[in-house]
Order: structure tokens, then sequence, then C-alpha cells
């Protein structure tokens, strides 16, 4: 239901927004799904975890999330990535972790300050840590690729939740790379914890963005000239 009474609409919508001939050539290929595919990705935004309340996704929502996650490419099933969901009732752990990687690399952190990296801990209902697995594996996949594998597993998640109507945010910062975080989320040789991937239900939402695609580099296909972003050409 959360989804229908986001997307209930959006593809008559999108039908709707037609300014010219030309885009209205451009989307004359397009199925209902590219529609609503590309509806969903362009108007996601990262929310901050201050924004996301209760109630976040249910246990079968959760479940579905980590099911797109499973279908992020994965060059010689290696699984090159884990996830790692927190809990409200541990969430105090991760929070004296948050605060004690400040204290270590800020001796003058006021009071405010190490209660504000405490705080973070608590902000969303949904969290769960992102973890890389760049250690020796067969077959040998470059560490590169499970980042790419890693950071499309995220994506998944996000768009998931985002379809069910949640919003999101990731959240990183320099202490995915201390002692305490590893010790706490019992990281082997070789993983490495990358972010936050926060859930919840918004309170507030930012001014839509306008992405588009014509402000980054041409590419020439066929004799025909189109703006794709950062997509160049040989």
């Amino acid at each position: 239901m959360r989804a229908a009474g986001l997307f209930a609409g959006t593809l008559r919508t999108m039908n709707c927004k037609t300014t010219s001939s030309a885009q209205s050539d451009t989307n004359a290929d397009r199925s209902q799904e590219t529609d609503f595919a590309l509806n969903l990705i362009s108007t996601h935004q990262n929310i901050s975890p201050r924004r996301l309340l209760a109630p976040g996704p249910s246990e079968n929502q959760i479940k579905d999330m980590f099911l797109a996650a499973a279908a992020a490419p994965d060059d010689g099933q290696i699984r090159p990535w884990r996830f790692v969901l927190v809990p409200q009732d541990k969430r105090h752990l991760l929070a004296e972790v948050f605060a004690q990687a400040l204290m270590d690399r800020d001796a003058s952190a006021t009071d405010a300050q190490i209660s504000s990296a405490h705080d973070k801990a608590f902000r969303a209902p949904f969290l769960v840590l992102a973890i890389a697995r760049l250690g020796p594996v067969e077959p040998n996949i470059d560490p590169l690729q499970r980042m790419v594998s890693l950071g499309a597993a995220i994506r998944n998640v996000l768009l998931c939740a985002y379809s069910m109507g949640f919003g999101t945010s990731l959240t990183s910062g320099k202490a995915m790379r201390t002692e305490p975080m590893r010790q706490l989320f019992h990281l082997s040789d070789g993983e490495q914890a990358v972010c936050c991937i926060n859930v919840g239900t918004v309170s507030k939402r930012k001014p839509a963005r306008a992405p588009g695609a014509d402000r980054f580099c041409p590419q020439f296909v066929g004799g025909m000239r189109f703006n794709l972003g950062t997509f160049g050409t040989f």
C-alpha cells in the first residue's frame, strides 16, 4: 500500500509532462516499466537520518530489501559484501563506538559534539551496516570490482525501500575505520565497514531536484549527438 501511495499516478503524470514534440518523440519508445523505473531512480533522495522516523520497514519488507541486495552483480559468485542489521536494543553499542571515535581523533571535542556523535546511532528506525569483503578469495576478483558490487547492492536496498514509501540515507565517517568498530562487528581480515544504511518514514522532504543528463559530456551514436552525462565515447 505504501508503494501505491507513493507512486499512484506516476505513469500518468510522466506521460502528461511532454512540453515539446521533441520530448514526446524521446518518450515514444518508453514502456510503462521504463517510466516507472526512471521515476523511481530519478526522484529518490538522500534524506537526513534526523528526518527518518518510525515506523520503519516490517520484517517482510526487510526481507524484500535484502532480496533486492542479493540481485546485485557478483562476478565469480563470491558475495564480496555483507550487511549487519543493528536492532534498537543494540544501538547503544554502536553509539559508544561513534562517541569514542570522535574523542580519539579530537581531544578537544565538546560534550555537545560527543553527545551528537553518540545520538547518530539512534536516529533512523532501521539501520544496517554495509561491509565490504576485500580479502583474498577465489576467484581473485579485483577489489574495485567488489566495491562496485557492494555499491549496486546498497543502491538496490535504497530503491526497494523507497518503492515501499520510505525515506533512506547513507551515513559514513572516520568511525568506520576504527578498531572499536571492527571489534563490535567482528570484522575479519580483509573486511571493511563502509557505511550505514538508514531507512524510516520521512518527516520532511527536501525540494525535488531536477536531474539532467545534458550537463555532463556528449556522446555520438550513429551520427546523432546525445548528451548522456558521464558516459563518453571512444
